[in-house]
């Protein structure tokens, strides 16, 4: 199945699901994730590796770490295809004043959120995957 394209739909059906855990990002000059981290992502970047791993291990590991963010996750599952969802979703974040860092894997799209806005953003989220009307960018 490759995934709901339609952006109402995508916003009706987002269904956004806040995790308690708290998230971090690190990253790695030498490319080498130590092997007690188990991230939740990585990305390889030519500065290094990046790893987003939840905060308790970067702590246990002795990494360094930023950005302290609550993941929530979009249950819908949307289409590697679809045009305009994250940026209907990073737009009305933005115009609430709440930082994003966003990414699209698989099946979802999962937002890392500062700690401190995370429940204004589920909020928001929750309101608009109740509107009918389609989210203005």
């Amino acid at each position: 199945m490759s995934g709901e394209k339609d952006q109402l739909r995508l916003q009706q059906l987002m269904a956004p699901d806040l995790r308690p855990e708290t998230y971090v990002y690190c990253t790695f000059e030498d490319h080498s994730l130590p092997v007690d981290l188990s991230p939740i992502c990585t990305f390889r970047e030519s500065e290094g590796l990046t790893a987003i791993v939840e905060r308790s291990q970067a702590v246990r590991a002795k990494v360094p770490y930023i950005f302290e963010a609550k993941l929530i996750t979009l249950t819908v599952h949307s289409s590697l295809e679809a045009i305009g969802f994250l940026a209907m979703i990073s737009s009305a974040l933005a115009n609430a004043g709440i930082p994003c860092n966003a990414v699209a894997a698989f099946h979802h799209d999962h937002l890392f959120i500062p700690v401190d806005r995370a429940d204004d953003a589920f909020s928001l989220l929750e309101a608009l995957s109740q509107s009918s009307a389609p989210a203005v960018i």
